[in-house]
């Protein structure tokens, strides 16, 4: 009986915590008719809330006929995540509050193809970060991972086609590094979160975020929730042909989507001119040649032939377009917009609004915080009994 009742404290209070996190400021007697619990049992979990540092008391609400009552918020400084998006030519790493908001980002350019050098220069990073944190009561909660690879639902990379990563223990090494807990994620997987929790699909409940960098990786959310597949390896979208019989992808097939229409495919086009690999130089050149926008708009061709046939495959409210090639917007939309208007079925056409994302290179890391948050604030309050009410 102890265990049931203690089991029922812990549930009531993990749901009292979630429905501030939600409709913060809120009251003890909003929360009460909210939830369907008795005020007495709501003022005594968050007076433990309070005490434990989860939220706090702010100022004064709008009166309903009485006196004023306290409002209560979620103490976003209660602790830290660490969030390091590894891509084939960049790493990312950012430091959260706890609701999400980003207070301290290190972003380099690197070659990842070495995995042991990778690993040193994370560490360097995420150092970094540790040392703008300030005390806590919790301190850093957890450190995500995405990863340009196939990731299983235990969080072990299994494949990583576009590094030559052979030995990929990430999670092993930054848990015995930190102890703290460690997600391990598919990056495209963590982007689509990030768009549904912060960005440009908060409000959808069926939409696919596209990753495009050197590879092309889909995040797939239906129902409101992020869809994985059998074994975790659901989205690899990148590696569908697209050209029969087409150029080599490093995954071993011919034509794959990414090699025709990511930053892999821009980089290509002026590479075997000898002319440097910086997209971000070729962005500053294609407002003046004609030449740098005539290569964007064959990746803008092929980047709509991909879309189309997503359209046709799931139907999706909303395509959110994100990673680094986001921010070539202005020279991929016309196109891209221009091929799914001829080839989408017309019944399918306007039912799927397309985006490029806002966050550009961070909705990864933007997911990765938010999974870091609710594992850590969901482990919280379990007990060796778990029961719903």
């Amino acid at each position: 009986m102890a265990n049931y009742q203690k089991a029922v404290k812990l549930s009531n209070k993990s749901v009292v915590l979630q429905a501030i996190r939600e409709e913060e400021p809120i009251s003890r007697a909003e929360l009460s008719q909210k939830l369907g619990l008795t005020k007495a049992t709501v003022s005594s979990l968050v007076e433990e809330l309070i005490n434990e540092e989860y939220c706090y008391q702010t100022g004064l609400g709008k009166s309903s006929g009485g006196r004023r009552p306290l409002m209560l918020q979620f103490n976003e400084k209660a602790g830290y995540t660490i969030s390091c998006d590894i891509g084939v030519n960049y790493i990312l790493v950012v430091l959260t509050d706890l609701r999400g908001s980003i207070l301290h980002e290190l972003y380099r350019p690197f070659n990842t193809n070495d995995f042991t050098r990778t690993v040193m220069e994370v560490k360097s990073m995420i150092d970094d970060c540790i040392k703008e944190t300030n005390s806590s009561p919790f301190a850093v909660v957890g450190i995500g991972f995405g990863v340009p690879g196939l990731v299983n639902k235990e969080g072990k990379i299994l494949s990583t086609p576009n590094l030559d990563w052979v030995q990929s223990n990430i999670k092993e090494i930054f848990q015995d590094q930190y102890q703290v807990p460690v997600i391990i994620e598919n990056e495209a997987n963590a982007g689509a979160y990030g768009e549904k929790m912060f960005g440009a699909a908060q409000y959808k409940n069926d939409f696919i975020y596209v990753s495009a960098g050197i590879g092309i990786g889909v995040g797939i959310v239906l129902d409101g929730n992020l869809m994985r597949g059998a074994h975790g390896f659901m989205g690899e979208m990148g590696h569908t042909t697209i050209v029969d019989g087409g150029l080599s992808c490093r995954c071993g097939n011919r034509g794959c989507w990414e090699m025709y229409a990511s930053e892999m495919a821009l980089l290509t086009a002026f590479s075997e001119n000898g002319e440097p690999l910086d997209m971000e130089l070729l962005l500053e050149r294609a407002d003046k040649e004609e030449a740098v926008r005539q290569v964007f708009d064959e990746i803008g061709y092929y980047l709509g032939v991909g879309l189309t046939n997503i359209i046709h495959t799931f139907n999706p409210q909303k395509i959110v377009i994100g990673n680094r090639l986001a921010k070539a917007q202005k020279y991929l939309l016309s196109k891209a917009t221009q091929v799914i208007e001829e080839k989408t079925l017309p019944v399918l056409l306007h039912e799927t609004e397309i985006s490029f994302s806002q966050n550009y290179q961070y909705s990864t890391v933007l997911g990765l915080a938010a999974f870091s948050i609710e594992t850590f604030l969901s482990k919280q309050f379990q007990s060796d009994e778990q029961v719903s009410v």
